[in-house]
């Protein structure tokens, strides 16, 4: 069931709804397949797979019952499919962070759980991290060999379940729309703050769950922009401001996506530009002096 009344605003209806998907005596290859594209959604953290990276070599073994689920949850998390898109391209507590994610279906409840893993992935290496994470207790309790595993932090199981474990996942999961390669924050760690303060993490909607899910990032460090609305906003004023939007509507069809931006206006052009922000639905987070 769900674990929260604010789960159809939160994005997390579908797992109170859901049964978890499993292998079971009998299976045709139908269910096979089943099973196989289920396994490539929650290890590959819903992005998106093309026929080309497909690891067609263990979709067969397994379709002809010479590997369990869990076998080929194992082959996936190693195979260097899951490392071009998790390992090589994030920071190492972003990728232990994914790791519980994708493999455990929950956020790391505490500092020592990540250190603990990169411990691990420091002295015995990438794939004997990913095994301890197979091959514990809590992923036999919890899924075995014929379970896909899912984001079990979502909805009630009552089996080892922390409170703080479900606003930790919120931290991670964004919704369906949205894949672990496509976020605002990109490779940096979204729970080194909070892990390391001992503190819960704030639940945000997820991506398309209502304006609350959005949040303005800042540019990085000597990145500006220098146009507003098609025009060039150096040397039209002496006092020139700084807009930060979040979830203005990009302009074109359909009007699905989001983004954050941020504007350099000179005064003169200071209450145009915010009726046309407020027409394209965004959020001003703040003025300040450019």
């Amino acid at each position: 069931m769900a674990i929260t009344t604010a789960a159809s605003r939160l994005g997390t209806t579908a797992f109170g709804e859901a049964r978890p998907i499993e292998l079971r005596q009998n299976w045709t290859p139908e269910d096979a397949r089943i099973v196989i594209q289920a396994i490539y959604r929650q290890v590959l953290g819903n992005d998106y797979i093309m026929q080309s990276e497909r690891l067609t070599s263990l979709e067969s073994l397994l379709t002809n019952g010479q590997l369990t689920v869990r076998d080929f949850v194992r082959a996936v998390a190693k195979s260097d499919l899951y490392k071009t898109k998790f390992l090589y391209p994030h920071f190492q507590t972003r990728v232990i962070e994914l790791n519980f994610k994708h493999l455990l279906g929950r956020a790391p409840y505490d500092e020592s759980e990540v250190i603990e893993h990169l411990d691990r992935y420091q002295n015995q290496g990438f794939e004997a991290d990913i095994d301890s994470y197979i091959d514990s207790e809590e992923y036999d309790r919890s899924f075995g060999d014929a379970i896909v595993p899912y984001y079990r932090d979502l909805v009630t199981t009552g089996v080892g379940q922390r409170t703080v474990g479900f606003t930790r996942l919120f931290r991670l999961y964004r919704g369906y729309a949205n894949s672990d390669r496509a976020q605002l924050a990109g490779a940096n760690s979204r729970l080194a703050v909070d892990l390391a303060k001992n503190s819960a993490s704030a639940v945000i909607g997820a991506s398309g769950g209502g304006s609350e899910g959005w949040a303005y990032l800042p540019s990085k460090q000597g990145v500006t922009p220098n146009r507003v609305f098609g025009r060039s906003s150096i040397d039209s004023s002496d006092r020139l401001y700084r807009i930060e939007v979040a979830a203005i509507s990009l302009p074109r069809y359909p009007k699905v996506r989001r983004s954050n931006k941020e504007f350099i206006v000179p005064y003169d052009q200071l209450s145009n530009t915010l009726q046309q922000i407020n027409k394209q639905g965004g959020k001003v987070a703040s003025i300040t002096l450019a």
